[in-house]
């Protein structure tokens, strides 16, 4: 038996709890993956960005001729460019993290599967063999989420021996494929089919919806869809409903009558929180009907001591919300009598895909919804200076606002450095900042890309911006 002060279980963002304001506490940190470190290091956000930032130099030099640059591209190392980034960062970074809390003071790391076997008691059964029981004074819930294959999918390639591969997988693969189908139009489909298709791999996506990315405001997903109809096979409002073994490779079956010959099938068709198997109803965890753990805005579920946060509990699947998460948890635990809560007001999100995507805050359609007296004003890069000087045709920034308060209540981009854009959105709904102050409160460079958000931000009809504003800019 062990005991400890703080056991966590999942080495994503909850292996940042070990801070500063926990000196001295003893801490068991456990892990059932793989690897260690979480979603984002080893699977997620770092190395899908490091082959996004490949297939945005690919790109370039292909979209170049438009501009007066002829340059060819001989092509792209699929292989040095996986070994670059697995071996020669994210593996390395992955074991220093767990060699430094396997040999850390006061830091027990116990690399195997945790299950509840009371409100704060835990087996572990080892990945080398064995079992080892843990009792702590506070357990924390930190064990991310998986991609999730559905069943009938699953039954068809089971069926034929075809390897289905997710993002966890399919980074590592032996050799770049030449033709590969995407099942699935969200996020994580949208950005692995900008990687391998700017690589060169002829890339089919199949999505259930009308649009891809079709969480997202309508003329945001209307134009992502446009645009990668011009680069991709994409079949909308279609489902897979047969794969097939053949010699020239998997013959893939759709909804809508077509058939594609792939050498690879990637299903991102979502992530589901890894809770499953923890014995969290032997503990008396209580979870959503998705399988969320059910938490207080402090972070705390209705077991005493039992804390969750990230992917497992969080309603937002973002590595940032899981680290505001974990510095909230951990002043929690730290300052029992002066709890902080959550802060999920104006969540930003990005697709890192080809044109990039940002978004925060309401889409029209929910700030409608939601009953607020909706002022819009969609601005193209292409009517900006720096964007005439791009040569754009395609992108845009839409604002929505409060006409009653003017403020922000939503901002959406689709076009170059659209997550770098979003931040004064952002920055506006957090300092809840009207709009009026926001945009003739501080200067814009000319004529930085920045002008799209303040030309849509000036484009609202709201107020005259002399009647809401005090002070001329700050030299």
């Amino acid at each position: 038996m062990i005991d400890v002060d703080i056991a966590v279980i999942g080495s994503g963002s909850g292996n940042s709890l070990v801070t500063d304001e926990l000196a001295g506490r003893r801490f068991a940190i456990i892990e059932g993956g793989d690897v260690f470190g979480g979603t984002c290091l080893n699977v997620g956000c770092i190395p899908t960005k490091m082959f996004v930032h490949v297939a945005e130099i690919a790109t370039l030099v292909r979209e170049g001729g438009r501009l007066g640059v002829d340059a060819t591209l001989a092509g792209v190392r699929f292989t040095d460019v996986r070994d670059r980034v697995f071996a020669g960062r994210i593996d390395q970074i992955a074991a220093a993290g767990e060699a430094y809390r396997r040999d850390g003071e006061l830091t027990e790391l116990l690399r195997g599967h945790a299950r509840f076997t009371g409100p704060r008691t835990l087996r572990v059964d080892l990945r080398g063999g064995g079992t080892e029981e843990v009792r702590a004074e506070q357990v924390v819930i930190a064990t991310g989420s998986h991609p999730v294959i559905p069943d009938d999918l699953a039954a068809l390639a089971g069926r034929e021996g075809i390897t289905l591969h997710t993002s966890d997988t399919v980074m590592r693969l032996a050799e770049q494929p030449g033709r590969m189908l995407v099942v699935g139009g969200g996020y994580i489909g949208a950005e692995l089919a900008h990687v391998f298709s700017a690589f060169g791999t002829r890339v089919t996506v199949s999505a259930r919806g009308e649009q891809l990315l079709r969480h997202l405001d309508d003329d945001i997903a209307t134009a992502f869809t446009a645009s990668a109809r011009e680069q991709w096979d994409v079949r909308t409002s279609t489902t897979v409903t047969d794969l097939r073994r053949g010699e020239g490779g998997i013959t893939a079956t759709l909804s809508d009558g077509g058939r594609v010959e792939v050498d690879v099938v990637l299903v991102a068709t979502g992530r589901r929180p890894t809770t499953a198997d923890l014995g969290l109803d032997v503990a008396g965890v209580e979870v959503h009907d998705d399988g969320r753990v059910v938490v207080d805005a402090h972070g705390r579920t209705a077991v005493e001591g039992v804390w969750a946060l990230g992917d497992g509990s969080s309603p937002f699947q973002l590595k940032h919300v899981a680290n505001h998460e974990a510095r909230v948890v951990a002043h929690n635990l730290a300052h029992p009598q002066d709890l902080r809560a959550f802060d999920h007001e104006a969540v930003p999100a990005a697709v890192f895909t080809h044109p990039q995507v940002a978004t925060v805050g309401l889409t029209e359609t929910e700030a409608v919804s939601a009953g607020v007296d909706v002022v819009t004003k969609v601005q193209r890069y292409g009517d900006t200076a720096y964007g005439w000087a791009m040569e754009d045709t395609s992108s845009l920034c839409k604002v929505i606002a409060d006409r009653r308060t003017g403020r922000l209540v939503g901002g959406h981009l689709v076009g170059p450095d659209a997550a770098t854009l979003v931040q004064p959105l952002i920055h506006m709904m957090a300092f809840d900042q009207p709009v009026a102050e926001m945009v003739r409160g501080q200067y814009w460079i000319h004529p930085a890309l920045t002008e799209v958000v303040e030309n849509a931000l000036l484009g609202l009809d709201l107020n005259p911006v002399e009647d809401l504003i005090e002070s001329p800019p700050r030299a």
